[in-house]
């Protein structure tokens, strides 16, 4: 029988009181579980990644479609996870440092300050295809590009590889503690990656580390890792820029949209084609 979200928290909490270093704040809402469940588009073939599943509000729910694995960091929360959910696969220690296991789908409510850096080890999971996460609502913005003033590098290069759209807005009363800001549900979706994805990601990186210059002068060194491509070296990398003369090296990189990116990137890569 479910215990449902309040009392699962309630029990955490009889346990041991939140650690606001690791950033808790507990989902209790149902709506919005249900609505976590629903964008997932969950089958009893799927085997999902949880992150950080705390008292296990969403962690209950999930188990009653998928295969589930939780990676949990709290050495408590695991404790209360494993009287609760014998059943639960638990991996315990940092998502951002553990081996993740196979699994086609992540669906968390995601500890807000590792947003940024666990969306780049997810991205980066082969197996991956489909995730629901609940974020903070300036972070989902900057994550689906929502207007022209999100443009930054998280959006563009997540663009290459995934559509992504954002899901219902959550109010703080839905958690406990509250927290300080409104959070958001995000769906991402992968899709063929687009050619010269990798090159374009490089450069997407570099030019929004000093996003108020032009391109022509950011991108005029080498970027870090370029010799991870394959056929690229640093040499070749300031050949290849050398040989280009684009309008779009004027712009600053928030004027690009992710054809521009794309077009620099194959413009590029051709004079690497053509040098052997």
């Amino acid at each position: 029988m479910a215990m449902g979200a309040r009392a699962l928290i309630d029990r955490l909490k009889a346990r041991q009181p939140n650690i606001k270093a690791l950033g808790q704040h507990y989902l209790h809402d149902e709506e919005v579980i249900s609505s976590s469940i629903e964008m997932a588009e969950l089958s009893p073939d799927d085997r999902v990644i949880e992150i950080g599943p705390g008292p296990g509000t969403l962690t209950e729910r999930l188990l009653e479609t998928s295969n589930v694995v939780a990676i949990e960091i709290d050495e408590g929360a695991c404790e209360h996870l494993r009287m609760v959910f014998p059943e639960l696969e638990l991996i315990e220690g940092d998502a951002l440092q553990v081996n993740w296991p196979q699994a086609n789908k992540v669906v968390a409510n995601i500890p807000y300050q590792i947003s940024s850096p666990l969306i780049d080890v997810i991205t980066r999971q082969p197996s991956i295809t489909q995730v629901v996460i609940l974020v903070q609502e300036e972070f989902a913005e900057r994550l689906v590009i929502e207007t022209l003033a999100d443009r930054g590098s998280l959006g563009m290069c997540v663009a290459l590889d995934w559509d992504c759209e954002m899901g219902p807005r959550v109010a703080p009363h839905c958690f406990i503690p509250a927290p300080r800001v409104h959070s958001r549900l995000v769906c991402m979706k992968r899709i063929d990656s687009k050619v010269n994805s990798r090159l374009a990601k490089l450069l997407i990186r570099q030019g929004f580390e000093q996003r108020r210059k032009k391109l022509r002068n950011t991108l005029s060194r080498a970027p870090r890792r370029i010799n991870r491509i394959s056929g690229w070296h640093a040499s070749m990398y300031k050949e290849a820029f050398q040989s280009i003369d684009s309008e779009l090296l004027e712009l600053r990189p928030e004027d690009l949209k992710l054809a521009d990116w794309l077009a620099l990137s194959k413009e590029l890569q051709d004079y690497a084609s053509a040098m052997g």
